[in-house]
């Protein structure tokens, strides 16, 4: 059987869980009921056949009165996939909400002692002297119960067993702490089951209940232990059975066998929010600032026979032309009681709507996520991976790709992310062909072959997430000859994981470690490398890590800091994983915002460079209408005259730039639009001019891309994200270039990301890497240039 068993109430914790051990390795499926385990893998069973080392059941009980909620509880945990699991685990809100009380007495009935551990510590939430704390503050006095019907609770004990609280153990946290926890649950768990609180208010404190735990292996006194606990003691308990199970590398290899995903780049979007807190509503504007359609549906009709028809239809044909589309309740005044009946009737609205045609979800607050799946026929899921602290991507069994989140987790970015790692997963590869980059001579360089190599300039070249693709493509990128030619490189990374990647790719290359940029000894074959020996030697490829995500932070650290105090002349990244950057605690974006931070940056540009184009923003991650709001003239001609120094750094003296419109037609002289070509690009375009820039402007968007792709501009600067990235990615992004205008620094990227699919297999295209070092390179030869 499963290794771990775990039972949910609803299904976003279900998600997160599943996601935990998931992303240290293991292999698990989360089943919608009890009826969905008939297909669970038994790692008992001969040889060949496909395993899965955790199971996790959605009850959905989290609404239900608590004798059904009791009974559910019950059949879970006496299926054959609990009684033959090893660990058992009970995943509770991390608000107390649900039926805690009712569940808990479910496996006291069957004889289990329950170690409850209800810390949250990556959201604030904690447990002192038996009482629920949120931010410091009793959960008694926040807010974070106000759709609850039900006051909430003050103190544990009286919560789970309000006849005899007094029944309830306590391990506090002196106890806790100490090095004799084992002994002590084990004295607390002897005899008749036990129920005992323990409290907690860091990662440390759930690792020592944790470890206790399965020092005592799961068993005392006879009885078998049940752990009751957040997505954060599931975290701890996946980290430490990864590290014990001797099979996770024959595991997780199946496991990347079933996350491949079809790709459907046009596949439509459905998010459902159904959570009334301000955190989701927060979300949810980003949604609509990307572009979503929202739909609100007032409460007061829910239920009523055909109350949202013609809603439903508008959905349908949005969903069939392939718009995304939220839905979402009106903001209105709900009795607590009849959330139920609000509830179903959003999530039948949704999966009516989803029937229309293929479509991916996005499902906020458990309920009403597992309403919609229940009505949509989805009865198992995988998942794969977590943006944010239980923000979790799945997969259904039927290919549909599934994001879920707790209503009142994450901040303001977390669905605008799931959305983000849907279209990732959907979007087609690039093509293997591609266009040569430019030489030297094609795009004005000045470099000869006669340089002196003690007169080139350093580049830190970081090594990005060392689960990803990163270390390969460094390997290739540093060894280049053209690369060396140009620039001496030092990578910042960790010299055990470049040779595991060297290992990999099956080259052979001198691995030098050295202090300081100055100890780089420059000769064919050898990589110079500022080891900051972060990662572990164990460490998966293609798996979301912390550790990985916290090592990619400090390469970027240490490359800003030698660059900012002259020791290398440009940075050159590797690809860093959003998803572990926010798990190990750095909340960016991504590296532009990072080196922003890092570099005390207030405004940088990006601009994509490809062998056929290049593109700098004006705006870029905001929706259209702020967008347009932002852009101002003097936005507009600082944008330019970063456009316009980046292009004399790459060696051409005086780029020709094109300026679009933001209207069609550049507006036709007040036909389109409200003047904002005369009002907000034209002032900028001119100030540009008068300060010597080439520039011209502002002109149709679709006739400036049409002449620059055949040569006729240097540069485009393009007035919103998509106005930019969309003909960069028809016109060669697949060779392209991210680089950061406006840094103090000069910073140059590869254009793709971690490909964790691909990680540790000698299949990752190195040409974007050897570009940006080439790049990084002639940049650096040259200095800035005042305008």
């Amino acid at each position: 059987m499963a290794s771990v068993f775990v039972q949910a109430d609803d299904f976003s914790g279900a998600a997160e869980v599943g996601c935990c051990f998931v992303e240290h390795g293991l292999s698990a499926q989360v089943s919608l009921g009890t009826g969905a385990v008939s297909g669970t893998y038994d790692a008992g069973a001969s040889a060949g056949a496909p395993v899965t080392d955790v199971v996790v059941i959605d009850t959905h009980s989290r609404g239900l009165s608590a004798t059904e909620a009791e009974a559910l509880v019950k059949d879970a945990f006496s299926t054959p996939a609990a009684s033959g699991a090893q660990v058992l685990f009970k995943k509770m809100d991390s608000l107390w909400r649900g039926n805690i009380s009712a569940e808990t007495a479910a496996l006291a009935g069957l004889g289990y002692h329950v170690v409850v551990a209800g810390a949250l510590p990556q959201l604030q939430r904690t447990v002192r002297a038996g009482r629920p704390i949120v931010a410091g503050s009793p959960l008694a006095e926040t807010d974070l119960w106000q759709a609850e019907a039900s006051a909430p609770p003050v103190n544990i004990p009286s919560l789970l067993r309000p006849e005899e609280p007094a029944s309830v153990q306590s391990l506090d946290l002196e106890a806790v702490r100490s090095n004799r926890v084992p002994s002590r649950l084990a004295g607390l768990l002897d005899g008749r089951p036990a129920l005992v609180v323990a409290d907690g208010e860091t990662v440390q404190d759930l690792e020592h209940v944790v470890d206790a735990l399965l020092k005592l292996g799961f068993q005392s006194g006879g009885r078998r232990i049940v752990l009751v606990g957040t997505g954060g003691a599931a975290d701890v308990l996946a980290q430490r059975l990864a590290t014990q199970n001797a099979q996770n590398a024959h595991r997780a290899a199946a496991a990347d066998a079933t996350d491949a995903v079809p790709q459907d780049a046009h596949r439509p979007v459905l998010a459902v929010v159904g959570s009334a807190s301000k955190t989701a509503q927060a979300q949810l504007a980003k949604l609509e600032a990307e572009g979503f359609t929202v739909v609100r549906l007032h409460p007061l009709y829910a239920g009523a026979k055909d109350a949202y028809a013609p809603q439903l239809a508008q959905v349908s044909a949005d969903l069939r032309a392939g718009h995304r589309v939220a839905i979402t309740l009106a903001a209105a005044k709900v009795d607590p009681s009849g959330s139920a009946r609000i509830v179903q009737a959003l999530s039948a609205f949704a999966a009516q709507s989803a029937k229309s045609a293929p479509t991916d979800l996005i499902l906020t607050g458990g309920e009403t996520a597992r309403e919609v799946l229940d009505a949509a026929g989805r009865h198992t899921l995988v998942p794969l991976a977590a943006v944010q602290h239980g923000a979790v991507l799945s997969r259904a069994d039927d290919g549909t790709l599934v994001g879920t989140k707790p209503g009142s987790f994450g901040d303001d970015l977390a669905l605008l992310q799931l959305y983000d790692e849907i279209r990732e997963r959907r979007s087609a590869p690039a093509p293997a062909n591609t266009l040569p980059r430019k030489t030297s001579e094609q795009s004005g360089a000045t470099m000869t072959d006669a340089a002196n190599p003690n007169e080139l300039p350093f580049v830190a070249v970081t090594m990005g997430d060392g689960a990803g693709v990163g270390p390969e493509v460094v390997m290739a990128a540093a060894l280049d000859p053209q690369s060396n030619a140009e620039c001496r490189p030092v990578v910042i990374g960790d010299a055990l994981r470049l040779r595991q990647a060297a290992e990999v790719l099956g080259i052979q290359a001198d691995i030098q470690v050295i202090e300081d940029v100055e100890d780089a000894v420059f000769t064919p074959g050898r990589v110079n490398v500022i080891d900051l020996n972060l990662l572990p030697e164990d460490l998966p490829w293609g798996k979301l890590s912390p550790v990985a995500g916290h090592a990619a932070y400090e390469y970027i650290r240490v490359a800003s800091e030698l660059a900012m105090a002259g020791k290398v002349q440009a940075i050159c990244t590797a690809p860093l994983n959003k998803e572990a950057l926010h798990a190990a605690g750095h909340i960016f974006p991504g590296h532009t915002e990072l080196l922003a931070h890092l570099t005390g940056t207030e405004e940088v540009s990006m601009m994509l460079s490809t062998p056929k184009i290049r593109v700098i923003h004006v705006t870029t991650h905001i929706g259209l209408m702020d967008a347009v709001r932002k852009i101002n003239p003097d936005l507009v001609e600082r944008t330019i005259r970063r456009g316009h120094e980046a292009l004399v750094r790459a060696g051409i003296p005086n780029p020709k730039i094109g300026v679009c419109a933001i209207n069609p037609h550049a507006g036709e002289n007040g036909l389109f639009g409200q003047g904002e070509e005369a009002e907000k690009i034209e002032p900028g375009v001119k100030a540009a001019q008068a300060a010597g820039i080439n520039a011209v402007g502002p002109l149709p968007a679709d006739t400036l891309f049409f002449l620059a792709g055949r040569g006729d501009y240097d540069l485009v600067v393009a007035m919103y994200h998509d106005q930019g990235h969309g003909p960069v990615k028809v016109l060669g992004i697949e060779a392209g270039v991210n680089i950061t205008v406006g840094l103090p620094v000069i910073r140059t990227s590869v254009d793709h990301g971690t490909a964790f699919d691909i990680a540790g297999k000698a299949i990752a295209d190195s040409r974007s890497m050897v570009e940006a070092l080439h790049q990084a390179a002639e940049m650096a030869t040259r200095p800035a240039v005042a305008v």
